[in-house]
């Protein structure tokens, strides 16, 4: 008895890491990839070893800290963003939050203090978010600001500061209009992944955008920010004379746009149609397809016209 006993205490430690690692969702990140190639796919060239640092930084180390650190004060019930079943939160998932914090930082620090900066900053806002002693999510106006913001606009130029993009390029026109692109892409996107959760943010006090809106509300409010994103982004893309990416752009939201208009109208006639599982497909065809356009807008300008 005492042998299974201390056996089950060797294991323990290995299971809680395991699942405050699971809780981190770095495959979730991959829906927070547009807006890195966007802010890459402004530029005329990158060094292609501080993308990739950029890249690190950001989708392997910031985000999924923000993850978990969201888990562990949201103590989720239901399924989250990249886990149908999430195992509950616990005291290893902070080491973890904490270890990946210090590692992003200090990476940052080898690109640029800048670069550190804002990504401590980052780091602060995304903790404010969930933290229970302010927990902006309870806020739902002030939230969507601040969560659009930082993954959109904010996001977008810290990459561009990652790269080395001097910052009065960063701040200068047209640069600073396709980074608020970025944010009402963001706008569209996000309330859309609360769509499903009513029902737990409302048992845990959380007034969230799309609770506030409702299932209507919420498909509407997205359609308008995702429109105002894409014709903001085409008139762009004109005025400057990259008429070639505004075909690319129109081809890659195609598969978006079917799916969802589908989507909206099946959830008309069934609400249980805004579920995990439709959410997540829209989150992986639209973060996929808007990856896909700029990517391929930096192949194409790569080749001799």
């Amino acid at each position: 008895m005492s042998r299974i006993t201390n056996n089950a205490k060797q294991v323990t430690p290995t299971h809680s890491y395991r699942d405050a690692l699971t809780l981190m969702r770095i495959p979730f990140s991959v829906y927070l990839m547009p807006v890195y190639w966007f802010a890459l796919s402004t530029l005329p060239q990158a060094n292609p070893w501080r993308a990739a640092a950029v890249f690190l930084v950001l989708h392997v180390l910031v985000y999924p800290a923000s993850n978990g650190y969201n888990s562990y004060y949201d103590r989720d019930e239901g399924s989250i963003g990249g886990l149908k079943h999430p195992p509950q939160p616990n005291q290893q998932l902070l080491h973890l939050v904490w270890l990946f914090d210090a590692l992003a930082i200090l990476l940052s620090l080898i690109l640029s203090p800048l670069f550190a900066g804002l990504v401590a900053l980052y780091l602060l806002i995304s903790k404010a978010y969930s933290y229970e002693g302010i927990r902006l999510k309870k806020y739902p106006i002030l939230s969507t600001f601040i969560v659009t913001f930082f993954q959109g606009a904010y996001t977008f130029a810290m990459v561009q500061v990652g790269i080395g993009l001097p910052v009065q390029q960063v701040l200068q026109e047209p640069n600073v209009w396709f980074a608020l692109v970025s944010t009402l892409f963001l706008c569209g996107s996000y309330p859309l992944t609360q769509i499903y959760q009513h029902e737990e943010d409302s048992r845990r006090g959380d007034r969230t955008l799309s609770l506030l809106l409702g299932i209507r509300g919420t498909y509407f409010f997205a359609a308008i920010s995702l429109l105002a994103g894409a014709l903001l982004l085409l008139w762009l893309y004109f005025s400057t004379g990259q008429i070639r990416n505004i075909f690319i752009f129109l081809l890659c939201m195609a598969p978006i746009s079917f799916f969802f208009i589908g989507w909206v109208l099946r959830a008309q006639k069934d609400r249980q149609e805004a579920n995990f599982e439709n959410t997540m497909q829209m989150n992986k065809v639209s973060s996929l397809c808007i990856s896909a356009a700029f990517v391929l807008m930096m192949v194409v300008r790569l080749w001799p016209t």
